[in-house]
């Protein structure tokens, strides 16, 4: 194309500052609008984007045709009325997970969407990343055998309860769906059975670990294990993350620090240690194969869907109700939680910070 494509950004948070972000770097996007309720949101994006229209009416970019795709990155209560008026104005649409404000409108995005000739995509970003992508291959050529064991674990000092899940739910549907998500994607089945533990860190009102096991229909079994809970008034913050793939002959695991990732395979013709930079929320590669979809006017097939969103937001709901259903222990006190959220409150750096963008 010999013109930029025309995007209007609504939700000038810490994800939508990542998308102005990578999307200036690229050169492909005109950011012709941002929008946010919040006049500090509002004053940041004009110093960041001085060309762009700010506003607080999102129908402003909807009412502009000349825009061609919309990035939906504020809460989830608004998205599902956002992605209604984007399909109905012919915008295409990149939408954060979780997709609308309840599992049942979640369902009914799906089909406006699939219904429509419109591009769209969601911020699932484990999909979009080089690691999984090259361990994936690893396992198609046949190295470890037939994949039997899937196992999971994400376990950072952030965000604390109360800082932000709000409309995206609890921790474990919040950020875990991005689990529930990636394991289904390397199974390629739909999840049979599982059995979820969690407990409630603090004495809060809701777990904020889980763990959670089970089976998938085609027989390859499962663990997750997400929390944020991990170490959160340690002297030096630290996390656990990691995904480890057993198979019949061979093992293809992965590690990180939020800079490098490092991937291990150990087939039965090779062994590879491949460390790369990890890419962080990989909006770039999003954007880039986004574009380029747009461009051509076919939806590159390794984006994303609607579809993806709900089932994962299904069955992290499914998970977190079964985990309710069970012994649920509470372990600490509320006032432990309130030093944690103190403490957060003046960290600069470390997991999950809140508002990154206002204090540029």
């Amino acid at each position: 194309m010999s013109s930029k494509i025309k995007v209007g950004i609504i939700g000038f948070g810490r994800i939508g500052g990542f998308f102005l972000q990578e999307m200036q770097k690229s050169g492909k996007w005109d950011i012709a609008y941002i929008c946010d309720i919040d006049p500090l949101s509002r004053s940041l994006a004009q110093q960041l984007s001085p060309k762009s229209v700010i506003t607080a009416d999102e129908q402003e970019i909807f009412n502009d045709a000349a825009v061609q795709v919309v990035v939906l990155s504020a809460l989830a209560d608004s998205r599902g009325n956002q992605i209604e008026k984007a399909v109905a104005c012919g915008k295409h649409i990149i939408a954060e997970k979780p997709i609308a404000e309840n599992l049942e409108r979640e369902w009914e995005i799906v089909r406006l969407t699939e219904a429509s000739n419109l591009i769209s995509t969601v911020n699932l970003y484990l999909r979009n990343s080089w690691y999984h992508h090259l361990i994936k291959d690893f396992i198609a050529q046949g190295e470890i055998g037939e994949l039997a064991i899937i196992r999971i674990c994400h376990l950072t000092p952030g965000l604390a309860p109360g800082e932000g899940h709000d409309y995206e739910g609890p921790s474990f549907h919040d950020c875990g769906m991005h689990y529930v998500d990636i394991a289904r994607w390397y199974a390629a089945s739909e999840y049979k059975t599982w059995h979820a533990q969690a407990i409630r860190m603090w004495n809060y009102e809701e777990p904020w670990w889980l763990q959670c096991h089970g089976t998938f229909e085609n027989g390859i079994v499962f663990d997750i294990t997400q929390g944020h809970v991990y170490g959160q008034l340690s002297k030096d913050l630290t996390h656990n993350s990691y995904i480890d793939l057993i198979g019949t002959k061979g093992i293809a695991r992965m590690t990180h620090d939020f800079k490098t990732a490092i991937v291990e395979l150990h087939g039965v013709a090779q062994t590879q240690k491949i460390q790369r930079p990890f890419g962080d929320k990989n909006i770039d590669v999003l954007c880039a194969r986004f574009a380029q979809s747009i461009e051509s006017g076919k939806r590159d097939e390794i984006l994303p869907t609607m579809r993806h969103a709900a089932s994962a937001s299904e069955y992290a709901w499914k998970f977190y109700e079964d985990a309710l259903t069970h012994a649920l222990p509470a372990i600490g006190d509320l006032h432990t939680l309130e030093k944690i959220r103190e403490r957060r409150s003046n960290l600069k750096t470390g997991y999950g910070l809140i508002n990154t963008n206002k204090k540029l």
